[in-house]
C-alpha cells in the first residue's frame, strides 16, 4: 500500500450523529500483565506445585515447567498480576471533530492499581456502559474480574454481566468483530493495525516481552506507554471495523 493511499476507514467522513448514538458509551481498555515472580524458582513452593499442573497444557511445546512459566505465566490470572491498565474514550474536540482521550494507569502494587481503576469506573466514567478491547472476551475482561475478586474488591457494575450467557455480554471485542464467526481465526492487534494502515507502534515490543521488561528492566514507564498505544490502536481499529473515519492524530490526547 502506498503512503498516499488511504484505507476506507481513514477516508470516510465521520457522521457526527453516530457519536451521540453509540461512541459516547464506549470505554476502550487494554491491560498489561506480568508473571507473579521473576522466575519459576522464585515462586512460593506451594504455587509452584499448582503451576506444574497448569504447565502440562504446554508440555508438547515447552516440556519444562520453568520455561513454560517464563513464557506463559503472564497469561494466567492465578499466576500473574496486572501492572498497567490503559483506558480511552471518544469525545468531541474543540472543532467538533471526533477525539480520543487516553490514560494509562500503572502501579507495581496491583491492589492499588485496581482500586484506582475501579474508582474511575464508579465515579468518573459512569456514562461509559460498554468496553471495547482486542481479545477482551478471552483475556482482558475475565482477567480483571479474577484479579479484582482475589483482592476482595468486588466487581463494579460494568462487570456484573460478564457471568451471564456469552450472547448477553454487551462488551465488544475487535478480534471477535474481525472473526465474523470464524472461531479458528486469531489475528493480532498489530497485524490488523498494519492491514488497515494505522500508524505503527513507536516501540517495537509486544505483549510477550512485558513480563521480562517488568522483572528485569524495572521499566514501568515503557510498559505504560505500550499500554496507551494499544488503547489507541484498538480505538482506531474499532472505527475501521465500523467503516468510520479514524481519529486525527491531533485529536488524540494523552492525560
Amino acid at each position: 500500500m502506498s503512503k498516499n493511499q488511504k484505507t476506507n476507514c481513514q477516508s470516510n467522513i465521520f457522521p457526527m450523529k453516530i457519536y451521540h448514538q453509540d461512541l459516547k458509551y464506549l470505554l476502550i481498555i487494554d491491560i498489561e500483565t506480568v508473571a507473579c515472580a521473576p522466575s519459576y524458582a522464585e515462586m512460593p513452593e506451594a504455587l509452584r506445585l499448582f503451576w506444574d499442573k497448569r504447565a502440562k497444557i504446554y508440555a508438547e511445546e515447552t516440556p519444562s515447567s520453568s520455561d513454560a512459566f517464563a513464557k506463559y505465566a503472564s497469561l494466567h490470572a492465578e499466576f500473574s498480576k496486572v501492572v498497567s491498565i490503559g483506558i480511552g474514550f471518544f469525545n468531541l474536540s474543540d472543532k467538533d471533530e471526533l477525539g480520543l482521550r487516553v490514560k494509562s494507569l500503572v502501579n507495581e502494587d496491583e491492589k492499588q492499581l485496581l482500586v484506582d481503576f475501579k474508582d474511575l469506573l464508579e465515579r468518573r466514567l459512569t456514562k461509559r456502559k460498554r468496553f471495547v478491547a482486542h481479545n477482551g472476551r478471552e483475556f482482558d475482561y475475565p482477567f480483571l474480574c479474577r484479579r479484582l475478586l482475589l483482592h476482595g474488591l468486588g466487581l463494579p457494575p460494568i462487570f456484573q454481566n460478564l457471568r451471564s450467557k456469552p450472547w448477553d455480554n454487551p462488551h465488544l471485542d475487535t478480534m471477535e468483530m474481525w472473526r465474523f464467526g470464524d472461531r479458528k481465526n486469531f489475528t493480532s492487534l498489530r497485524l490488523l493495525a498494519h492491514l488497515f494502515d494505522l500508524p505503527p507502534y513507536q516501540d517495537q515490543i509486544d505483549g510477550s516481552m512485558v513480563s521480562a521488561i517488568y522483572h528485569q528492566e524495572k521499566d514501568l514507564d515503557r510498559i505504560s506507554a505500550y499500554c496507551r498505544n494499544d488503547v489507541i490502536m484498538t480505538a482506531q481499529l474499532y472505527l475501521c471495523l465500523q467503516n468510520f473515519a479514524t481519529v486525527k492524530a491531533a485529536n488524540i490526547v494523552e492525560v
